[in-house]
């Protein structure tokens, strides 16, 4: 029997990041680690928990590592390194699709209510069309979500969300193009799958117990959000020791539930839900600590678009007003590795994307 004493609760966040050739030179000359294979991070910034609360242990530079490391209790360097491990693995492809740079998933509401677009796409004619269009404009993956789930959204029954969502994606599969549920209920996600979605995106993290026995199953690869309450009443008073790291270690758990029931890591991605039970804080937290969530060795979805904090964090634009702020958030998550973006407008973040991959890679 091993006698080790376990890790302490570390997490490292890659700070300085770079990409392209910058980035392979740094990590060839020792001068930067490397995150996901093709970017890289010229320092870290580590934190620890104690009696549930964060502890910030500071900045280290990679060019001082070995010097700061030497005076580390022999348990937090093994701790950090086997982050620095995690961060540095390629992701696998993910539901067939590879994420070694972002790609773009197109929001679908098939709702009357959704905050964004509530009432465009509810008949079946008008969403399956919004969806071609966007696959046609570079989105992998059309996400086709039957229940509203704003802050304040009533639940709808799973037989009316089968209705509005199952005739949508078989009409979707006919034309080719990709398709994910975006459901927490068990119900919903057997009839999407076998009318042909290939992945599910539950923003209750397959809590109940139903969903998850569902997902297993059929072995279809899943995206993990976290949620803090329910749509209803998630933003009446969230609260966190520090966001980031109670986010992550929520996803950490998610994970380690699914694989115990059956569910490859391979075929899990994960989200920290930005604007499902945060404040405008919080969600500033999250994103100023995106490239952690790297350490839960899973593809990372981000869905930032046209959500309530972009307005407020600029001069409270309706939804409609939010796409300069979405592309922002869009573009600074490609930047810190964020392999999906879930997006509702696919050619603009698409053009955003390519350019600024070309200025990063150079001519």
């Amino acid at each position: 029997m091993s006698t080790k004493s376990p890790l302490p609760s570390v997490y490292v966040t890659p700070r300085a990041l770079l990409s392209g050739v910058a980035a392979r030179e740094a990590v060839a000359t020792g001068w930067a680690w490397a995150l996901l294979g093709d970017l890289a991070f010229t320092a870290i910034e580590v934190s620890s928990r104690e009696n549930g609360s964060r502890m910030r242990l500071g900045v280290i530079a990679r060019a001082a590592f070995e010097k700061d490391a030497f005076a580390m209790p022999l348990a937090l360097r093994a701790a950090i390194e086997a982050r620095l491990a995690v961060l540095a693995t390629p992701r696998n492809a993910f539901a067939g699709f590879d994420v070694s740079k972002p790609i773009l998933m197109g929001v679908l509401n098939v709702t009357p209510d959704s905050f964004s677009d509530g009432g465009r796409y509810d008949s079946a004619e008008a969403a399956v069309a919004h969806g071609a269009a966007m696959f046609e404009a570079g989105a992998a993956l059309i996400d086709v979500g039957g229940e509203s789930t704003r802050p304040g959204a009533i639940p709808v029954g799973e037989h009316a969300e089968i209705a509005r969502v199952v005739p949508v994606v078989r009409a979707l599969k006919t034309r080719g193009v990709p398709v994910s549920v975006d459901t927490r209920h068990a119900g919903v996600m057997t009839e999407a799958i076998a009318a042909g979605a290939v992945v599910v995106n539950d923003i209750s993290g397959l809590t109940d117990s139903k969903a998850l026995e569902v997902v297993a199953r059929l072995k279809v690869p899943v995206m993990l959000m976290h949620m803090q309450g329910e749509p209803r009443t998630m933003q009446d008073n969230p609260t966190y020791e520090w966001a980031p790291g109670d986010i992550y270690d929520y996803l950490e758990q998610r994970i380690a539930a699914c694989v115990t029931a059956g569910i490859p890591q391979t075929h899990i991605a994960v989200d920290p839900g930005l604007g499902f039970g945060k404040t405008d804080i919080h969600n500033a937290e999250i994103m100023g600590h995106l490239a952690m969530f790297h350490g839960l060795e899973c593809p990372l979805v981000i869905g930032a678009s046209r959500k309530g904090f972009i307005g407020r964090m600029s001069r409270g634009e309706a939804a409609k007003e939010r796409l300069p702020g979405s592309l922002a958030a869009a573009l600074y998550a490609a930047g810190q590795g964020a392999q999906i973006l879930r997006v509702h407008d696919v050619a603009e973040t698409r053009q955003a994307l390519a350019v600024t991959a070309r200025f990063l890679d150079g001519p």
